[in-house]
């Protein structure tokens, strides 16, 4: 688990969520050009109805949609209520996340609560967070492309691959355990290798970009730990399997229905992070091994 982060202020939790709608903002840009192979930098965004520019005041997180009731200002064309939802899931998200670290995470090297932090200590701490922070918008942008197109594009999986390996190791190294660096690193080769077989033996059961994004999220869950794999690794299969069960019985889908599994790779990911270590230690207390 993520090291707590004993040392951050109540304001700070709310300025990690302000910052979170920002992102959510951004998040929706991404999720509709990426796809559409677009820049998610220029031009700048507009409406798809009468292509006027979005005002700066107009492109306020949620407020700026409850303002203009959901319309565009030029030419009343509605606005899909799912901006306003993603850019604040996305600040719900990166609230809870800095609240949970702060108040609630732990790991072999954090400081107890209460027990003044050092500064290697409070450095390592921000850098989990931030490793949680990226996986968290790289969680939301990807699953809802996955859902929306079936893709998994490269760019933000390779992105996603370079910035969480670089926090990866500055977090491990700050944290004085470079054996972390490794763990990871065979974390993120043994999920790779074992989507590859899956992907094999399934014959398109499981794509490619399923098999790359099992590479970084098995990097980053090794980081954190072994049960925190494990569970992780579990809770995808037993999610989405779930899922299509579901959705047979209510013959909302067929047995050669495609059905995107990214997004339970990413909810069974965040299983592990966030109840990887209870999970694992209660099995093994089952197993008469606790």
């Amino acid at each position: 688990m993520p090291a707590a982060l004993t040392t951050l202020p109540a304001f700070l939790v709310a300025a990690v969520g302000l910052l979170g709608l920002a992102i959510g903002s951004f998040l929706n840009v991404v999720v509709y050009r990426v796809p559409a192979g677009k820049s998610v930098v220029a031009p700048p965004s507009a409406c798809p109805e009468c292509a006027s520019e979005i005002r700066p005041r107009d492109n306020v997180p949620v407020l700026s949609w409850l303002v203009l009731r959901g319309r565009c200002r030029d030419c009343g064309a509605p606005i899909s209520a799912r901006y306003p939802l993603v850019e604040l899931f996305t600040g719900v998200a990166f609230a809870g996340i800095a609240a949970w670290v702060a108040f609630g995470g732990s790991s072999t090297g954090a400081t107890d609560a209460g027990a003044p932090a050092t500064g290697a200590t409070l450095v390592h701490s921000l850098l989990d967070l931030a490793i949680m922070l990226v996986l968290a918008g790289v969680s939301i942008a990807l699953a809802l492309i996955d859902l929306d197109t079936k893709r998994l594009p490269n760019v933000i999986v390779l992105w996603a691959a370079i910035l969480l390996g670089g926090l990866v190791v500055a977090a491990s190294l700050v944290a004085g355990d470079p054996m972390a660096i490794g763990r990871a690193l065979l974390g993120g080769v043994g999920l790779f290798s074992l989507y590859l077989l899956l992907a094999i033996a399934s014959r398109g059961g499981l794509g490619m970009g399923d098999v790359k994004l099992a590479g970084v999220l098995g990097l980053v869950l090794a980081y954190f730990g072994w049960a925190e794999l494990a569970v992780g690794a579990f809770a995808a299969f037993l999610l989405g399997g779930l899922a299509g069960l579901v959705l047979l019985v209510t013959r909302r889908a067929g047995r050669r229905t495609a059905i995107p599994f990214g997004p339970w790779m990413l909810l069974g990911a965040w299983v592990g992070i966030v109840f990887g270590g209870q999970i694992a230690a209660w099995y093994l207390g089952l197993a008469g091994f606790g």
